[in-house]
């Protein structure tokens, strides 16, 4: 197995991602989303890693990690999706691989590009044109970070450094419209 040119460590962020097998959904029902967000709230707690945005899609997944101790925050995402693959293809008979191969991880090195992370994870239901309104998309933290629903999967302490109120988050994502530098600069921390 080749080695992964991202080396995770104590205090960083991470921007991990991947998607289906040929393009292919990993999500088919609403219990599968659920499913994988009561796994990730059992691993999140036994590798001690921080959510700092998610986003479910039907046939790709994003997440903004912050590794907090020795446990790698890349084993803790291997163990999550070997053990939803593991359920997935018991709960609809099939076999072989759900993903095109081994996730993403980009090591996200300078702070500011982490809210622009946030906000692009966050906008992926929109862009699609899966939801008019990010409020209807249930499988992403969006509503944790204006807090209109309550979990494990926000850091609250994060988000209110760096925004003054849950509009003023709502109002930079929806006002979205990044200078063409901030795009290129962000293209090395975004899914293609």
């Amino acid at each position: 197995m080749a080695r992964r040119k991202v080396q995770f460590a104590v205090g960083e962020y991470y921007h991990i991602y991947n998607r289906g097998c040929d393009k292919g959904k990993i999500f088919l029902a609403d219990e599968n989303y659920d499913f994988l967000l009561r796994l990730l709230e059992v691993r999140v707690r036994e590798f001690h890693t921080t959510v700092i945005a998610y986003c479910l899609m039907p046939n790709h997944y994003h997440f903004l990690l912050r590794q907090d101790n020795d446990k790698s925050a890349g084993a803790m995402i291997q163990s999550l999706f070997t053990s939803y693959t593991k359920a997935f293809n018991s709960m609809y008979g099939r076999t072989g691989t759900l993903f095109e191969g081994p996730f993403k991880a980009i090591h996200v090195d300078k702070e500011h590009y982490l809210l622009h992370l946030s906000r692009y994870i966050h906008r992926n239901p929109l862009e699609a044109g899966l939801v008019h309104d990010l409020e209807l998309w249930r499988y992403s933290n969006y509503l944790e970070w204006i807090k209109k629903r309550d979990s494990i999967f926000v850091d609250r302490s994060f988000v209110e450094s760096s925004f003054a109120s849950p509009t003023s988050y709502v109002q930079f994502v929806h006002e979205y419209e990044a200078p063409e530098k901030l795009k290129r600069a962000l293209r090395k921390y975004v899914i293609d």
